[in-house]
C-alpha cells in the first residue's frame, strides 16, 4: 500500500539510525521515530492522529511512545507539545494541567498570584507549588519566565 504524498505535507522517507542507538525502545516508538523522520521540517509535523495512523497503532500509543521519546531526549519537548497538545499530556495531574490552562491565560502570573488563588479553590499551597514543579519538569514553564525565575 503507497501512501500518496500530500501538497501540505512533504515527506522524505529517511530513517535516522538514531533508534537502534537505544535497543530498549518498544515497536511504537520505533514506529513514531520513522514517522518523524519521513517528516522534511517542524512546520510540516504530521498530527498525532497522522502518527497513530502511519504507525499503526491507537492514539495513546503514539503518545506513549513520543513521551518515551522525550524522556530519552530523542525529540525536543516542543515538538512533542506542538504534536500532542498541553491537555493531551498524560503525564500531567489534573492539577497541574489547571495551573497551566490559567497560565496560558494571564501569560505574566506570579507565583504570589496563584498563591492567592489557591486559597479560593480548596487547593493546598503545596499542591499549586508541586504542580509547578510538574510543569517545569515536563518543559511546560518555558513560556512562563516568571514562574521559571521563582524554582531556580
Amino acid at each position: 500500500m503507497a501512501i500518496e504524498p500530500t501538497k501540505e505535507a512533504e515527506h522524505v522517507f529517511m530513517v535516522s539510525t538514531e533508534i537502534f542507538q537505544h535497543p530498549g525502545l518498544d515497536i511504537y516508538t520505533q514506529m513514531v521515530c520513522i514517522v518523524l523522520q519521513s517528516y522534511k521540517n517542524e512546520s510540516t509535523l504530521p498530527t498525532l492522529g497522522d502518527i497513530a495512523r502511519l504507525g499503526r497503532m491507537t492514539t495513546k500509543q503514539a503518545t506513549g511512545a513520543l513521551q518515551a521519546l522525550v524522556d530519552l531526549r530523542i525529540l525536543p519537548h516542543k515538538i512533542f507539545r506542538q504534536i500532542v497538545g498541553a491537555f493531551e499530556d498524560d503525564r500531567l495531574s489534573w492539577t497541574a494541567k489547571g495551573v497551566l490552562a490559567y497560565c496560558k491565560d494571564h501569560p505574566h502570573v506570579r507565583l504570589q498570584d496563584l498563591m492567592e488563588l489557591s486559597s479560593q479553590s480548596g487547593e493546598e499551597e503545596h499542591h499549586i507549588r508541586n504542580a509547578i514543579k510538574e510543569l517545569d519538569r515536563y518543559g511546560y514553564l518555558d513560556d512562563f519566565s516568571e514562574l521559571k525565575k521563582v524554582l531556580h
